[in-house]
C-alpha cells in the first residue's frame, strides 16, 4: 500500500513509449538513491504516488513501479516477462501430460555489457539459484547508493541499445508486462511461441523482473506437448497464438481491435484490478502512448475502458511521437499522419487531458527541423536520445500531482487547463534552465526578456505571437540562495522581479508579465532532475556537474543533475497545429491507402475524425479565453 499517497497508475503503450518510460523510471530510481551526505532536500516529491511496496517469496522487501506495460513480441530483449528471477523451483507446475515429451532448447537473448555490469553491481546469484539483490529502495527514506554504483557509474554503449529494455535499470513487478503476441516488433513473420493457458499461476505476487541475472545457462529448456510449448501455467491465454505469422502493428484500427479481443481485454482488466484494489486513494491514470503507430488505437480503447470503469478519476494521456519523418517512406509517413489524427481525436474524447510530446516541428507531413536546445547535443534520429529529453520534460510537468505537500490532483490540473473543450494541451521545457552560478533567478528571467522561455515539445512550431489561455509551470533544481535578488540595500532594482521576497513570487510575477490575464499555476522546487547514466551524455561542456552554465573553463565533470523549467499550456498555437493536421487529412486520396482502412477503419470514421479535428482546432482561436 502507498500509505496516504494519492496513487497514480501508469499505462505504457508502445515501443517508443517504452523508451520514454525506461528513462522516466530510471530518473525516478535515481531520485530514490541518493548519497547520505547529499545537500539537496528530500521529500518534495512523494515516490509512493508512482511506486508500490511489496515482498518477495523469500521475504525481501520491494519497491516497484505501479505500471502496466504493453508492447509487441520481440521487444523485450533479455528482459523476462515472467517473474522467473524469484521463481521457487518447488512451485513449478507439474506437467500432467502422460504422453511423449520432447525437449527443445532455446538460446536466451544475450544481455548487453551495460546490463551485465549493472547486474554485477546490484547482486549475486546464490547457490540455491535465487538472485539476491544487494539494495532495493523501499520508499521509507533515501537509501545510500551501493559502493559499486557510487565509485563507478555504469554507462551503456549507445551501439548496444536496440530496444528500451536494453537500458532499463528498474525492477518490475510480474504483473507489469503484457505482451501482444499477434504482432512482431521487428515486423517480420515467424513461428509464434505457444503457451498453454490452463490452471492458476503460482502466487509470485511480489516477484521482480529484470534481465536474466547472474551467470545465465547457455540454453533454456522448454517442454513440448503435441507441438505446444508448456511453461508455467498462466492466468490467461494471452500468450497463445494459432500459429499465424506476426507482422507490424501499423494502423489505428489494428490497435483498437486488440482490446476488442476478450483475451487481451481481460488481461488488461485483470492487471488494472490488481493495482487499483490495493490503492488507498487512486487519483488517476497517466497513459504514455505511441501516437504514430497502431498503439494509438490501443491507447484510445484503454482510455475508453478507464473512463467507463473508473469514472471521476483523472486520465492524463501523453501522446508520444519519435524523431522526424522518414524520407523515402511515404506509407510510413501517411500512416503516421492517420494514426496521429485518429489517436488525438479518440484519446481526447476519453481522457481528462491529452498532450502530444515530440521533438519534431510538425504533427503533419510538413518537413520541419527538430527543436533546438542551446545546451544539448542530441541526434533526433536516435530514440535513445529523443526519449531521454521527453522523459525529462515529463518528469517536470507531472510534478504538481506528485508533490508530497499540497499536491494538485490530476483532476484539478486537468480542469484548470481544459476549460471550454480544450482537452489538448502543449508542453514546453527549458533543458537545462540557463542559470549562471553568479546570478539569481530574477537576473536570469530578466535576461530571457519577452520571449517564450521554453522550447515547444508538442510539434506546435514557434510559439512567438501566440496566446496562452491557461498554464501550469514548474521550475526545479535551483538553490534557495539564488531564488531572490542579492543586491545590497539602496541599489536601484533592475526590474520588479528583483523586489520579490520569495522565489515563488518571482516566478509567479514573471509569468504574469509574460501572459497577463491568464489562469496560471506555478511551482518552484529545490529538487533537480537526475541525469545520471544510463541517461545519454547530451550536455554541452559549458555546464557544471549540477547543470549550471559555467562562466569560466569547464571542470570536465559529467553532468549529474540539472535545473529544468517545464510547462503545460492551453495555447492558441494548437489552432494552427490541429487545423493543419485536419487539412492534410482532408487532402489524402483514400483509394491509395486502402490497407489502412482494411485494418478496421470505415470511411465514415475518417469523416467523423476530420470533423472532430476541426472542432478541436476551433476551440483554440486566439479570441477564445476564459477572461474574455
Amino acid at each position: 500500500m502507498a500509505g496516504g499517497a494519492r496513487e497514480v497508475l501508469t499505462l505504457q503503450l508502445g515501443h517508443f513509449a517504452g523508451f520514454v518510460g525506461a528513462h522516466w523510471w530510471n530518473q525516478q530510481d535515481a531520485a530514490l538513491c541518493r548519497p547520505t551526505d547529499a545537500k539537496e532536500p528530500l521529500g518534495e516529491l512523494c515516490p509512493d504516488v508512482l511506486y508500490r511496496t511489496g515482498r518477495t517469496l523469500h521475504g525481501q522487501e520491494t519497491y516497484t513501479p505501479r505500471l502496466i506495460l504493453m508492447d509487441l513480441k520481440g521487444s523485450l530483449s533479455s528482459l523476462k516477462q515472467e517473474g522467473g528471477l524469484y521463481r521457487d523451483k518447488q512451485l513449478d507446475a507439474a506437467i500432467a501430460w502422460q504422453g511423449k515429451l520432447t525437449t527443445h532448447k532455446e538460446e536466451p537473448y544475450p544481455k548487453n555489457p551495460y546490463l551485465q555490469d549493472l547486474l554485477s553491481a546490484e547482486g549475486v546469484l546464490s547457490s540455491d539459484g535465487i538472485w539476491r539483490v544487494k539494495s532495493i529502495p523501499n520508499g521509507r527514506g533515501p537509501p545510500p547508493c551501493t559502493t559499486a554504483a557510487t565509485l563507478k557509474p555504469l554507462i551503456p554503449a549507445e551501439g548496444s541499445i536496440r530496444v528500451w529494455s536494453d537500458f532499463l535499470r528498474v525492477h518490475l513487478h510480474p504483473r507489469s508486462i503484457c505482451m501482444i503476441q499477434k504482432y512482431n516488433h521487428d515486423g517480420y513473420g515467424g513461428p509464434q511461441r505457444l503457451r498453454q493457458g490452463t490452471g492458476s499461476p503460482p502466487m509470485l505476487d511480489e516477484a521482480l523482473l529484470r534481465p536474466s541475472s547472474g551467470p545465465s545457462p547457455k540454453t533454456r529448456c522448454v517442454e513440448q506437448v503435441e507441438g505446444i510449448d508448456v511453461g508455467e501455467p498462466c492466468k490467461s491465454w494471452i500468450g497463445f497464438t494459432h500459429g499465424r505469422e506476426a507482422g507490424r502493428l501499423e494502423a489505428f484500427g489494428q490497435g483498437e481491435s486488440i482490446l476488442k479481443e476478450p483475451k487481451y481485454l481481460e488481461e488488461l482488466e485483470d492487471r488494472l484490478h490488481f493495482y487499483v484494489e490495493e490503492c488507498d486513494y487512486l487519483q488517476g491514470f497517466q497513459i504514455l502512448c505511441d501516437l504514430h503507430d497502431g498503439f494509438s488505437g490501443v491507447g484510445a480503447k484503454a482510455a475508453e475502458l478507464l473512463q467507463d470503469e473508473y469514472s471521476g478519476r483523472g486520465i492524463i494521456t501523453w501522446g508520444l511521437l519519435p524523431g522526424p519523418y522518414c524520407l523515402g517512406e511515404p506509407q510510413k509517413n501517411i500512416y503516421r499522419l492517420l494514426n496521429t489524427a485518429f489517436g488525438l481525436v479518440n484519446l481526447s474524447a476519453h481522457s481528462s487531458l491529452v498532450c502530444p510530446l515530440s521533438l519534431g516541428g510538425s504533427l503533419g507531413l510538413r518537413q520541419e527541423p527538430p527543436v533546438n536546445f542551446p545546451y544539448l547535443r542530441y541526434d533526433a534520429a536516435l530514440p535513445f536520445h529523443c526519449s531521454a529529453i521527453l522523459a525529462t520534460a515529463l518528469d517536470t510537468v507531472t510534478v504538481p500531482y506528485r508533490l508530497r505537500s499540497s499536491p494538485v490532483s490530476m483532476v484539478h490540473l486537468a480542469n484548470m487547463l481544459n476549460f471550454s473543450g480544450k482537452k489538448v494541451v502543449m508542453a514546453g521545457a527549458t533543458i537545462p534552465f540557463p542559470l549562471v552560478p553568479s546570478q539569481t533567478l530574477p537576473d536570469t528571467l530578466m535576461q530571457l526578456g519577452g520571449a517564450t522561455p521554453w522550447t515547444p515539445l508538442s510539434a506546435c512550431g514557434d510559439p512567438s505571437g501566440t496566446r496562452c489561455f491557461a498554464q501550469s509551470v514548474v521550475l526545479r533544481g535551483l538553490d534557495r540562495a539564488c531564488h531572490t535578488s542579492q543586491l545590497t540595500p539602496g541599489t536601484p532594482l533592475p526590474s520588479p522581479l528583483h523586489a520579490c521576497a520569495t522565489g515563488e513570487e518571482v516566478l509567479a510575477q514573471y509569468l504574469q508579465q509574460q501572459q497577463p490575464r491568464v489562469r496560471s499555476s506555478s511551482h518552484l522546487l529545490l529538487t533537480p532532475c537526475k541525469v545520471v547514466p544510463p541517461y545519454p551524455h547530451l550536455f554541452s561542456s559549458s555546464l557544471s556537474q549540477q547543470g549550471l552554465v559555467l562562466d569560466g573553463p569547464s571542470t570536465g565533470a559529467a553532468v549529474e543533475s540539472i535545473p529544468v523549467l517545464g510547462a503545460l499550456c492551453s495555447s492558441s498555437s494548437l489552432n494552427q497545429t490541429l487545423g493543419d493536421l485536419a487539412k492534410e487529412l482532408a487532402r489524402l486520396d483514400l483509394r491509395r491507402w486502402a490497407s489502412f482502412m482494411d485494418a478496421g477503419v470505415e470511411r465514415d470514421d475518417l469523416e467523423e475524425t476530420l470533423q472532430e479535428l476541426r472542432s478541436l482546432a476551433q476551440c483554440y482561436q486566439a479570441g477564445d479565453s476564459l477572461m474574455d
